[in-house]
């Protein structure tokens, strides 16, 4: 898949584009890892931060797709989203697992005394692992010209797609809405089972 075409996808629809999202590789420095696990966010969904309209800390995801939305959960660990829809129609894909490949060592001083297998199985883990923060919201992460931190897209599908419910939604919110997808041949570096 070219750049171009994921960011078409994204721009058509952040739920089809979850799973075209898996398999992509995540890079910052000589840090690379396959994104295996994601979960989609629109703004008619309660669920999502652009909800009830946009605020400061919601700029970012009425921009244009491919750029990067970080925020801070619960005041303890970064989120790494790609913002997906045309500019003004919110949405965006948390990316919520991946599998690393590459800067094992610079993710475990990142994550220090954590397992391999659990240096990025959570939004928080692989925002902490890849050294990510506030300072990278907005940043475009499918760039013509890949610098920093970036996306490679998949070089084709991801074989066995599995959806489910997405992760500590609350009743009422969409808790209900299968928008968690996850690579099915990649179990061993979910954040949790599906």
């Amino acid at each position: 898949m070219t750049r171009d075409h994921l960011l078409s996808i994204l721009k058509a629809d952040v739920v089809e584009a979850g799973p075209a999202l898996l398999g992509a590789t995540l890079v910052r420095g000589n840090m690379r890892a396959r994104i295996v696990e994601v979960e989609a966010y629109r703004s008619d969904d309660p669920a999502c931060h652009a909800f009830k309209g946009r605020t400061t800390r919601t700029e970012v995801m009425f921009g244009p797709p491919g750029f990067a939305y970080v925020y801070f959960n619960y005041g303890v660990h970064w989120m790494l989203n790609i913002v997906a829809h045309e500019p003004g129609d919110p949405a965006a894909l948390l990316i919520r697992a991946a599998e690393p490949l590459a800067g094992l060592d610079e993710m475990r001083m990142n994550r220090p005394g954590t397992k391999d297998q659990g240096l990025l199985s959570g939004p928080g883990k692989l925002a902490m692992a890849f050294g990510i923060t506030g300072a990278d919201n907005g940043r475009n992460l499918l760039p013509e010209t890949p610098s920093g931190m970036f996306l490679i897209p998949p070089d084709e599908p991801v074989a066995h797609v599995r959806s489910g419910l997405r992760v500590g939604i609350a009743q009422g919110k969409w808790h209900e809405v299968p928008w968690r997808f996850v690579d099915g041949n990649a179990a061993h570096w979910l954040s949790r089972p599906i």
